[in-house]
């Protein structure tokens, strides 16, 4: 089956040996995301700001895709402090309606650039 690259200029540009996503079919995977600015690539400062500007890069490479967050079928979750769980929750629901996708929450010593959050996901179109 062929694979479709998906980039978008609306989140932060591939800092290594990755796209942003890659679409097989009508399945999306969604590579992970930081609190990066997609114009100056320079970290959000604190919890929040980095978690909402993670939706977002989310949300803009999904749009890229075809799709939008309510397509996303599996999140996963990386945070450096799991006592912002809580917040996460709050700000994920902002983003997601229900039925919510499937999920799991891990907690990491460190991330990339220094984030203390990250998602990837995986989407399906259709």
């Amino acid at each position: 089956m062929p694979r479709q690259i998906i980039a978008t200029d609306k989140a932060p540009a591939a800092i290594g040996t990755y796209s942003q996503a890659v679409k097989v079919g009508d399945t999306v995977y969604l590579s992970g995301q930081i609190g990066l600015d997609p114009v100056s690539m320079s970290l959000a400062e604190g919890f929040e700001a980095q978690a909402v500007r993670v939706f977002e890069n989310l949300k803009a490479v999904a749009e890229a895709a075809g799709g939008s967050l309510q397509d996303v079928v599996k999140l996963n979750l990386y945070l450096t402090d799991l006592s912002n769980f809580a917040r996460l929750n709050e700000l994920m629901a902002q983003y997601f309606a229900q039925p919510y996708p499937a999920r799991a929450a891990i907690g990491v010593a460190s991330l990339p650039r220094g984030g203390v959050v990250e998602a990837d996901a995986v989407m399906v179109l259709g």
